[in-house]
Formats: structure tokens, sequence, C-alpha cells
């Protein structure tokens, strides 16, 4: 009991099974610890051994040189060996390595982005592509006999042996067969495809400065570098011959074509004075469309018109825009374009 009274207040509530059982686990602790003292001058020895340290001299040192025998290595590593790269070509879908998916950053076809979607293709997707469903819809009642197609292309009328087996003819006066128009869906509402603009400067050929001042003022209006065209044919009266590099072109797609129309019709159209707008016959019985701009009009395009100081005025030349779209006929172009704020007028031929 004499024992019991130097403990603390909280050891003596304890029982004797518990307090006995703590005794022992703390003198065992104890000793442990009195052990380890007496043994570490053995663990000090291991320490300080060769095995753990590795004590190298000043010659040593100096062979040491790991990038001198990198250097001397025959045969150098690949820099991509743990590196997974996809294959090259496409083998068919039976072969057991396969590409990865266009939306995989390791893939050889990957785009990063959109970034931003276009105010003008938002609207379209928002607004304009069910109207143009709603406008151009026409119900044909079920059971409805299928329209029998006329023939597009002109047939022999055998009044010679000759007319045998032989390939039908084009129609008269077009010898390019139009595409059909059909009419629209939900899963076939048209849509910009792509725009190509091109300028003719045949001054340069004489002076390839034009052709610079050129190839400057598309590449400030689309952001894509453009390519030289040549001429095809020669004009001795001009003093052109085949092969010579006379104008620039470049092509546009997705979401830098919807920028650029919205340039156009927000911004170029609005300030071009007497203008009517385009004229209704353009076309080419396709879905394709084009107009044009006049040299003093290329000017008022913003990226022009905020370094114009870098262009010479006489050296801007005029440029050709033509807009290729999904449409099947130049009427549903021109809806199309009339949905985006681009006038027509004059007379419509189809």
């Amino acid at each position: 009991m004499a024992s019991l009274r130097g403990l603390s207040r909280p050891a003596r509530s304890l029982p004797l099974s518990q307090l006995s059982r703590q005794t022992y686990i703390a003198s065992s602790i104890r000793c442990s610890s009195s052990q380890a003292d007496a043994a570490a001058p053995a663990i000090q020895d291991l320490e300080n051994s060769t095995l753990t340290t590795l004590q190298l001299g000043p010659e040593e040192k100096k062979e040491f040189r790991p990038w001198k025998r990198a250097a001397d290595r025959k045969h150098a590593l690949p820099s991509g060996r743990y590196q997974y790269h996809p294959p090259k070509y496409n083998r068919g879908p039976l072969h057991p390595i396969q590409s990865p998916p266009s939306s995989d950053p390791i893939a050889r076809d990957f785009v990063p982005g959109p970034f931003n979607v276009p105010r003008l293709k938002q609207t379209y997707h928002s607004t304009i592509a069910s109207d143009l469903m709603t406008l151009a819809y026409s119900h044909t009642p079920p059971g409805t006999p299928a329209k029998v197609a006329a023939a597009r292309l002109r047939g022999w009328d055998g009044s010679s042996p000759y007319h045998k087996n032989r390939a039908l003819r084009g129609p008269r006066g077009n010898p390019v067969l139009p595409l059909v128009e059909r009419d629209m869906s939900f899963n076939r509402i048209p849509e910009i495809q792509e725009i190509t603009l091109a300028c003719y400067a045949p001054a340069g050929i004489k002076d390839p400065d034009h052709l610079l001042v050129a190839r400057s003022v598309l590449l400030g209006l689309t952001g894509t570098t453009p390519e030289m065209t040549k001429t095809r044919a020669n004009v001795a009266q001009w003093g052109i011959k085949i092969g010579d590099r006379a104008g620039v072109k470049t092509t546009i797609y997705g979401n830098a074509a919807y920028e650029f129309l919205d340039r156009c019709v927000h911004l170029v159209f609005p300030r071009i004075k007497d203008w009517k707008g385009i004229q209704a016959t353009t076309g080419d019985s396709s879905g394709n469309l084009s107009w044009g701009f006049t040299p003093d009009e290329m000017k008022l395009f913003p990226e022009v018109e905020v370094n114009y100081w870098m262009y010479p005025a006489k050296m801007v030349p005029g440029c050709r825009v033509f807009v290729k779209t999904t449409a099947t006929s130049d009427r549903q172009a021109r809806l199309l374009l009339q949905s985006f704020g681009v006038p027509f007028y004059g007379e419509v031929r189809n």
C-alpha cells in the first residue's frame, strides 16, 4: 500500500490487474531502451562501414564521368522508348492495333478546340436551322406515289448500228450535270461548308510587289497563308503566258468561314455606298454562290483599315468571294444567305 501512495491520483482509481499490466509494459520499454543504448556503438560502426558509405578517392572521382560514357556509346537510346505512338496507317477494322479517335490528344489527326463559337454560327444552330426547315417544309400525305424522275441524259434513237451499247449523252448546252435539288429535312439543312477568297493581280507578273500586297491582305482577312495562282492560257494583248504567277487565293473552313461572313454582313456591306446587294443570278446551280469586292471596298474591312498605312493605295487588289454550301440548289443557298443578312437584288432564275 505504501507503494501505491506514491502514484498519481488517476492511477489510484485503476484496479490492481491493470496497474500491474501497465507497470510491466513500462518496465519492458525501459529495459529495451537501455539495451538499445548499449548496442548503439555497434550500429554506429555499421553505419560508418564501407557497406553503407562509398569512399571515393580523388582519382576515382576524376574517372567517374557519366556524360563521357554516354558520348562514347555507339548506339543512342531511342528518345521515345516509353511513349505510345499511334499507328501511322490504318490497316482496317480487324487489325489488332487500332488508331485512337480524333478526339484523343495522342491521335495524329487531333485538333484542339473549339475554343469559342462564332455568333453567326450560334445563331444558325439556335434559330436559323429550325426556321429554314419550317419554311421549306412540304407535306406529303401517306400513300402518295413517288414521282418518276425525268431522264437527265439523252439516249440514242437507234437509227445507226453504232448506237448500240453507246453511252448516253449529256443535256444540250451544258455538258456538266447539275445537282438534283432535294427537299430540306431534319438531317438535310443547308449550311456553310467553306469560303474561298481569290485575288487576281495581273500587274504582279512584271512587279511582284502587287502579289506581295495581295497576299498580305488575304493573310490579314483570313489568318491563313494564301497560295499563288498561275495563269492557264496565253493572252498576247495583256502579255500573259501560261504558268505566270498572277494571283493568290485561300480557303477557310468552319468557324473562320462564319466569322468572315459575319464581318461582311455587319461591317462591310453597310458601308458600301449605293450598293444594291448581290445579284440574284449568281450561282452554279449546285448551291455555291459568289460575289466580289472592288479595291475601294476591300479597304472597308477592319483588318485592312487598321493597318492601311502598310498597304500602298494603288496596289490593294479586288477580291472574289466563293461561298460553298451543302445546299443542292441556288434557291436553297440564297435562302440560307438571306437568313444571315446577305441582300440579293434582280431577277431570280432558279
